[in-house]
């Protein structure tokens, strides 16, 4: 009889468990997450606004990802997340490859089209920060080709009331560097979404995976 009701017992408590895991909060401060890992493969869903280019999701050796076609050689991009005009942290990793001379160029950016973003030039051996079109800082960078590629962005008030913007940008399987590419913009940034962005001058394909946005850290 005990052995019965402790079967019953179980059978109540697992599911339980089970729910409570799926139902798990995301970590503190995240307020957008997307590995593709439960995207179905083709177009991408609603919560992408492509702005421009063919982008599709893929499953490239059982790993889902956001692929960019690699012809033709303009520059594309497209938005997600919420959307804010400060006090936000944007993330994610990208994969490219080099042909003989040329390089591809990609990024990741916050406050929508005209706001801001972190690019990486590998033909520069640099990384390029954004407020639309005009370069704001720089910073060397030396780029592996066919490797998975880190970026972060920040962009936060200070206390003089001005904009804090700030990146970095790392090879995969190397150490997040701790110090930030950044510089202070006195001009209030538009409100607007995360987003990616890619030119494949190279004529290879461009690879997106983990964007993740996140409260600013204090």
């Amino acid at each position: 009889m005990r052995l019965y009701q402790f079967f019953i017992f179980l059978c109540l408590v697992i599911p339980v468990i089970s729910s409570a895991e799926e139902a798990a909060p995301p970590p503190a401060g995240e307020l957008y997450r997307n590995d593709f890992s439960a995207a179905e493969t083709g177009k991408p869903g609603k919560e992408f606004l492509i702005l421009d280019g063919k982008f599709t999701i893929v499953d490239v050796e059982g790993n889902r990802m956001l692929e960019l076609p690699g012809e033709p050689l303009e520059s594309y991009g497209l938005l997600f997340g919420p959307s804010q005009k400060e006090g936000l942290q944007v993330e994610g990793r990208m994969l490219s490859e080099s042909t003989r001379r040329t390089f591809p160029a990609f990024g990741i950016g916050l406050n929508g089209v005209s706001g801001y973003r972190v690019l990486v030039a590998p033909a520069k051996k640099s990384i390029e920060i954004y407020r639309g079109t005009e370069v704001k800082a720089t910073a060397p960078f030396t780029w592996k080709s066919g490797a998975w590629t880190h970026l972060k962005l920040e962009v936060a008030t200070t206390s003089e009331g001005k904009w804090l913007v700030k990146a970095k940008v790392w090879q995969e399987g190397s150490e997040e560097p701790a110090d930030w590419v950044s510089f202070e913009d006195a001009k209030e940034p538009p409100k607007g979404r995360a987003s990616i962005w890619g030119t494949p001058f190279s004529g290879k394909k461009i690879y997106y995976d983990d964007l993740v946005v996140r409260s600013a850290v204090p």
